[in-house]
């Protein structure tokens, strides 16, 4: 089945052709880092605003990449949820107006199903079960996966996504945006031992995360000592945020795989670009007899690509979303 994905849930415009669910076509993001990163963050108004500006031309651009036409197109797959309502509903507007246009099936899609399946892109001999720590901006959940429309959370942050720790602490400590590339660059000069950080391990049983007591870490840390020392350190600053986030991302997610007999984890989202994360990952999930499957970090971070994928499992097994499909928010776990 030809499906064409359409993603907009946050600040990346993007749009991709995708056959039988593997195959890519098309892959094209527009990213508005540019747009954002004066605020330091993703301002929703103007997200929304540029969503409107860039969506079509991305959509025609991704159908001319693949050398297809809106008439060979068999199923159209669009994010639903969750996200900016403002943005979700300029893709999922545009979808319905292209499905109705050209009676083309349409099936709204869950991102964080999106992030999951983005591994079956690149990996044909995956086998369910497996454990996907799904990391980004706005999520940092586990999940046990059982088959595409069957996962368990297992655990999930009780606060700031690791990805929103990242900015935060980028910041606080003046770096720009996004975060989470600048720090993961500076880490790679910074000694990671250099200053103690807490790791927020919650309780023993617990596979929950919690962020939001390093940053405040690294915000008394600079608070309490002048700026010159705080610009000499940036380096090992960042190095060992970074290495008390990663350290409870993987303890947790090779508790969850070892918790449930699982052989398997799946690496997905944005933050799954991270380089110490992949490295310490594949290390230590080999040194317990586990092994590690990451995307390609075009597939890590938002794309269309992986809505597709999710889009042509429900699309060819006869479901539908119908027209008055609408923007979710918050999606329940």
């Amino acid at each position: 089945m030809i499906i064409l994905g359409i993603e907009s849930s946050c600040d990346e415009t993007a749009a991709a052709v995708v056959v039988d669910g593997k195959k890519i076509l098309s892959n094209l993001i527009y990213s508005q880092i540019e747009v954002h990163c004066k605020y330091g963050g993703v301002v929703p108004e103007l997200a929304s605003r540029r969503h409107v500006e860039s969506i079509i031309p991305v959509i025609q651009e991704s159908l001319h990449a693949a050398s297809m036409t809106l008439d060979e197109i068999e199923g159209i797959a669009v994010t639903q949820g969750p996200g900016l309502v403002g943005s979700l509903l300029v893709g999922l507007s545009v979808a319905k107006s292209l499905a109705y246009v050209k009676d083309i099936p349409i099936i709204g899609v869950r991102h964080l199903e999106g992030h999951i399946a983005a591994i079956f892109l690149e990996e044909d001999n995956l086998r369910f079960p497996f454990v996907s720590l799904v990391v980004s901006g706005g999520h940092t959940s586990l999940y046990l996966v059982h088959g595409m429309d069957n996962y368990r959370l297992l655990g999930q942050t009780r606060d700031d996504a690791a990805g929103e720790a990242f900015d935060k602490v980028a910041k606080l400590l003046n770096l720009g945006y996004p975060g989470g590339t600048v720090i993961d660059r500076l880490a790679k000069e910074g000694n990671n031992e250099a200053i103690h950080f807490p790791r927020a391990l919650i309780t023993r049983n617990s596979l929950d995360f919690s962020f939001s007591g390093i940053k405040t870490a690294v915000l008394n840390y600079v608070k309490a000592r002048p700026p010159e020392l705080i610009s000499a350190q940036l380096n090992d600053i960042a190095a060992s945020f970074q290495e008390a986030v990663v350290d409870v991302l993987v303890i947790k997610t090779l508790e969850a795989a070892l918790r449930n007999n699982v052989d398997k984890v799946v690496l997905a989202g944005g933050v799954a670009c991270n380089t110490r994360l992949r490295t310490r990952l594949v290390r230590m999930a080999e040194d317990k007899g586990l092994q590690v499957f990451i995307p390609s970090p075009i597939l890590c971070t938002d794309n269309a690509a992986m809505i597709a994928v999710v889009g042509d499992y429900y699309l060819t097994r006869g479901v539908r979303s119908s027209l008055e499909l609408n923007a979710v928010s918050r999606w329940p776990q």
